[in-house]
């Protein structure tokens, strides 16, 4: 008897087991066939670096997220190039681009040594910001979705605990790994480089406060401003370069955080006026306030696109892990200080278009 119950339990339990692997199955085939949401849709993707590059390299694999727009494509092939040629570590990127855009930059990528590079290209569908953005008809050309593409990390890399996202004019002059690394405190979602604590010169807009603090970005004349309570004279932070904690970003559900306050601004105008800067760094400033890490200064040394003229010694931006040159002078398009470092890394584009945008920037633009 005892030997009988223990068969038929035995039985039991490998159809229960069963039962659950054909469910387990299921359900993967379920989640790989369903599609990427907001219109993220990977295009392209190198599975595995050479094995000689594979053997060079530690098994270390690092998320890189990039946006790349078809007018500024240079800029992220050289930024790209200066990372992975820093670093031993097993970088992806994730670049992150209009449909438009595909073809250009996959000819770049594989007629060129980046071929050796890991990567996947995004199609980012401008879609997703309907409602969420204002848009002035008259400037319309001047809009730019792809500046909240950072906005969407856990769909565009929705199987990593924790990524990089850098701005398209950086130079990384130091193994990214190092940045990678930078420890974030519990609850934090994020790692930003703070403007107060920066390298980088302290910035004054004209008409604006300074740009290293709250009020440069929001309007406190507005009540639902007011109402958060936020120190005017918080020192800010700069988004163009940080380390984000995924797990930690979808516990918060920070994606709709970040859409809630874009979604306010359109009604309410609840950013401010004058001051020239990115209309995507209000809604981050609001969801982290007081509610991110710090990375190492010299990891976002910027504002080189500030003016044409020499902000840094040559000896500091030497020492400089990445330089940021953020501002109206990039190194591709306009005369810019130390645009010489940045060719360094620039891969010439094997069509030639984006060549004549950097000779003549004016007359593509009149394009």
């Amino acid at each position: 008897v005892n030997i009988s119950i223990l068969i038929v339990a035995v039985v039991i339990f490998l159809l229960v087991i069963h039962h659950n692997f054909l469910s387990l199955s299921d359900f993967l085939r379920r989640e790989l066939s369903d599609p990427s949401p907001l219109g993220l849709q990977p295009i392209d993707f190198i599975p595995a670096a050479p094995q000689r590059l594979t053997d060079e390299r530690n098994d270390k694999e690092i998320s890189v997220v990039i946006a790349a727009s078809d007018e500024r494509l240079g800029g992220a092939i050289a930024a790209m190039n200066s990372i992975y040629q820093h670093t031993r570590s097993n970088v992806v990127f994730h670049i992150v681009t209009l449909n438009d855009t595909v073809d250009h930059l996959r000819m770049w990528l594989r007629s060129t040594p980046l071929k050796n590079m890991r990567y996947q290209i995004l199609d980012f569908d401008p879609r997703v910001l309907e409602g969420k953005v204002q848009v002035d008809p008259q400037k319309a050309d001047t809009f730019k979705p792809l500046t909240f593409a950072r906005f969407y990390l856990p769909n565009l890399v929705p199987h990593a605990e924790k990524v990089i996202y850098v701005d398209d004019d950086v130079i990384v002059q130091d193994d990214i790994v190092e940045l990678y690394n930078t420890p974030l405190k519990p609850g934090h979602a994020a790692a930003f480089s703070d403007d107060c604590d920066s390298t980088s010169s302290k910035v004054a807009v004209r008409g604006a406060g300074n740009q290293y603090n709250y009020i440069g970005f929001l309007d406190y004349k507005k009540e639902t401003i007011r109402k958060l309570a936020m120190k005017a004279n918080t020192c800010s932070f700069n988004p163009g370069v940080f380390v984000a904690n995924l797990t930690e970003w979808k516990l918060q559900n920070i994606t709709k955080q970040l859409e809630k306050w874009m979604a306010l601004n359109v009604v309410e105008e609840l950013y401010s006026k004058t001051l020239a800067g990115s209309i995507a760094t209000p809604p981050l400033l609001i969801v982290f306030y007081k509610q991110h890490s710090s990375i190492d200064p010299m990891w976002n040394v910027r504002h080189l696109g500030s003016s044409a003229g020499k902000r840094y010694s040559p000896q500091f931006v030497k020492a400089a892990k990445l330089l940021h040159w953020n501002g109206h002078f990039k190194p591709w398009g306009r005369t810019a200080s130390y645009a010489e470092v940045w060719e360094k890394w620039y891969v010439p584009d094997p069509t030639g278009k984006f060549n004549l945008i950097r000779r003549h920037p004016e007359a593509y633009e009149a394009k």
